[in-house]
């Protein structure tokens, strides 16, 4: 059996749609393979999204299962239960173990500069000309996750290929025109109805050598002034309980920017030192909107002397 599985903090829409697609596309190709996964969906996992049926199988993994990680190559992050000896396949779009996992893997490791990780999944269901048989419920949660990864293909990190992707997987899903803006409201509304959960549920502690604060948290909404705006009190409160050297990044889809909140210094001054950055009264503006994985490659790419 080829366990699907993700990460170990909480499952995004990317990791929750690449899991049960690609076992979809696996089993369709006589390889058996479940989805399974012992983190929960975070908010970008809207409502919508979950009453579309979808998920994950009540499966525990054999000494003899194999595993496929989907949206995530560290594997100090896997889900706990993935025996690392018997990782055959890694599917991901973060920057940081595509060496480790090429030495390894060889060419089992699809790790890639890509908008979205369902983008890469995909292209595996296109590949093996398998497409026409994709699921309403797969193509769907693909779609989703590639607008939900690319920011409704605002990000800078957006390719041909994750645009080329929801235009052939939205007819799939029967998606409608008015879905992305329905979908990042919907989660903006699931975040704001508890938002210390919602930043529990995508909160990375980074290493030193990213340069980055040493707790950063993400969100993604329609409208971000308007949620600083209200929470800012409430989020500055649970977010200084994480410990003192924090950051946030709130996605604003409808304005295209990402609103950076950080309360202290020395959590500012990284981030000037990555990028040309103005803060004021804690927070800082940056058009277009950035990602937390690209900021993560700028740190990265960094000369410690430099």
């Amino acid at each position: 059996m080829k366990v699907i599985t993700s990460g170990s903090a909480y499952l995004d829409i990317d990791a929750w749609a690449c899991c049960i697609a690609y076992a979809e596309l696996l089993n369709l190709q006589g390889i058996p393979a479940r989805a399974v996964s012992n983190a929960k969906p975070n908010a970008s996992v809207s409502n919508t999204v979950l009453g579309w049926g979808a998920v994950l199988n009540d499966y525990r993994p054999t000494s003899n299962d194999e595993f496929v990680l989907v949206d995530v190559s560290d594997y100090h992050h896997f889900d706990p239960m993935v025996a690392l000896d018997r990782v055959v396949e890694v599917i991901d779009h973060h920057p940081g173990f595509e060496n480790h996992w090429a030495q390894t893997l060889g060419s089992a490791a699809d790790i890639r500069p890509i908008g979205a990780a369902a983008t890469q999944v995909f292209q595996r269901w296109k590949t093996a000309g398998l497409l026409p048989r994709i699921s309403e419920q797969s193509a769907a949660l693909l779609a989703t996750a590639i607008l939900d990864n690319t920011l409704n293909f605002t990000g800078q990190m957006t390719t041909a290929a994750d645009i080329e992707a929801y235009a052939e997987l939205a007819p799939h899903g029967k998606l409608t025109a008015d879905w992305p803006e329905q979908y990042f409201l919907e989660c903006q509304a699931a975040i704001e109805s508890d938002m210390s959960a919602a930043l529990a549920a995508d909160l990375k502690r980074m290493k030193p050598e990213s340069r980055l604060p040493e707790v950063f948290a993400q969100m993604t909404v329609w409208d971000a002034d308007a949620l600083i705006e209200k929470h800012r009190s409430e989020i500055c409160r649970w977010m200084g309980g994480q410990g003192d050297d924090w950051l946030l990044n709130v996605i604003s889809i409808s304005q295209r920017t990402s609103c950076l909140l950080a309360e202290h210094m020395v959590s500012q001054q990284k981030l000037s030192r990555l990028l040309p950055i103005e803060w004021q009264a804690g927070l800082a503006i940056l058009k277009p909107s950035i990602l937390r994985k690209e900021l993560l490659k700028l740190g990265l790419s960094v000369n410690p002397g430099g």
